[in-house]
Parts: structure tokens; sequence; C-alpha cells
């Protein structure tokens, strides 16, 4: 579980609660409840989203919400380390030898291209086959971050629709003053409504997708860059420099003095 994700949405709920209960008390709760604006803001946003795309797509982004819940499993350096031992395998046993290797692998993306490496496929041809999954790896999540981005524009748009609706019942009411501050809260309500679905859900979701999507893509491309360093018959010291390029300078670190140093000679 992310934990962080987790303590931001409930933290943001309590900072919330706490100004309303602090300003309003518990017993004025209520002036913050209107059905009719829930029912305009939240409504229209999510049936707005479902009218600018197909039904797959869009309970697709209802169900990527989950997501944000899950850590990703991103470990760049476990990464680079586990090339750098296939490496040191295939410059002992020859290529053939990683098709055992792959068997032991988890990732379907890392397996795929040591089968393509085993059964002789011309480097260039594997990257372009690697890179277009790739490609469309990041078209798939960027369909979720879309979902929730353009949900989170269709908040406040629609909350200044249910905004207005108010404004124009509360107008035609200006004979009776004791009706206008009422009238006029409910109106605003809509606007908060619509304020808290972007700024509470939508655009963090957004974000935390999209920081998954980009830890993915660099893994995946140290794989990629990895195997084809493998092919080539790369030293494996000279692998480990190259795909630690990747990493902030501060997340590098020395693979050991064997790993790359016994294949020296």
């Amino acid at each position: 579980m992310d934990l962080a994700s987790i303590l931001g949405l409930i933290l943001c709920f309590a900072m919330c609660a706490y100004g309303i209960l602090n300003s309003a008390g518990l017993e004025n709760i209520g002036r913050y409840v209107d059905y009719s604006s829930a029912i305009i803001t939240f409504g229209g946003s999510f049936f707005a989203i479902m009218a600018s795309t197909s039904m797959k797509d869009y309970i697709g982004g209802l169900k990527s919400f989950t997501l944000v819940f899950r850590a990703p499993i991103i470990d760049a350096r476990a990464m680079i380390q586990k090339i750098i031992d296939l490496s040191n395998i295939a410059r002992k046993e020859g290529l053939l030898s990683l098709e055992e290797a792959a068997g032991e692998l988890d990732d379907d993306f890392m397996k795929k291209g040591i089968l393509l490496i085993v059964d002789g496929t011309d480097p260039e041809l594997v990257r372009g086959i690697l890179e277009t999954e790739l490609v469309s790896i990041e078209e798939r999540h960027k369909k979720r971050i879309s979902f929730w981005e353009d949900l989170g524009a269709m908040g406040p748009a629609w909350g200044m629709i249910g905004t207005l609706i108010g404004l124009v019942n509360m107008l035609y009411e200006m004979d009776d003053p004791s009706k206008l501050g009422p009238n006029m809260a409910v109106a605003l309500i809509t606007t908060l409504y619509g304020s808290l679905l972007a700024n509470w859900i939508c655009i963090p979701v957004a974000s935390k997708l999209k920081a998954n999507n980009a830890s993915e893509i660099m893994m995946k491309e140290i794989m990629i860059e990895g195997l084809l360093s493998i092919q080539a018959g790369e030293n494996p010291r000279v692998i480990e420099e190259k795909l630690k390029s990747f990493l902030s300078p501060g997340d590098r670190i020395s693979q050991g003095e064997g790993d790359g140093g016994e294949e020296n000679g």
C-alpha cells in the first residue's frame, strides 16, 4: 500500500473538516450539505467525461483510482544489478544461457527482451520491438492520467454552472431579503464541491499516476539499454556505468568490485 497517498487524501479531508467545524460548529455542518449542488457538480462532471470517451475507457479510468494506493515496485538499483548479473552469465556461457535465466524473471517485458536476444534477433529489431511496446504502455497510462486531468477540469466548471443556477433563483427572490443569504450560500456550495473534486481527488490522483508512469518507463528504458548492451557483448562494468546514468547522483551506487572486474581480462 502507498501510505503517502492514503494519508494525503485522509489529511486533506481532515483539514477541510476542521475548517468547517471550527468556523460553523458541529450543529451547523448541514450548511455545507446540499444534495442539488452535489448532483449538479459531481453528476455533471462525471457524466460529461462519460460523454467524451468510450464506456470501456470511462470504466477503466474510474478503476485506475485504486492504483494510487498501490506502492509501485520500483528498484532501479536492483534492476541494474540484475542486468549486470545477466551480462556476466552471457560473457561466461554465451547468450543462449540467458534462456534459462529468463524463466526465473517475473517481469514480462524483460523476459521478452531476453528471449528475442536468445533467438538471435537483430539488435535494431529488438530495440524497435521493445520501444514499440514501451510506447503502447505509456499511451495506456496517459489515458488514465488524462481521465483524471479532464475530470479535474470539469469539477470547477460544473461547480460554476451550479452557482449560476443558484444565482438565478436568488435574483428571482430579491424582493425577500431574508432569502438572499441562504440562496447565495447554496449557490456557492456548488463551487466548493467543484473545487474539492478537482483539488482533493483529481489533481492528486493524476499527479501520482504521472509519477508512477515516469518511474515505470525509466525502469523499462534501463532494461532496453541493458539488454542491448548484453547482446553487443559489452563489459559488465561498462554496462553498469551506462545504466547508472539513468539515476540521480544520490541514487548511483557501486555494484561491487567483483561484478565487472572479473570480466576485464
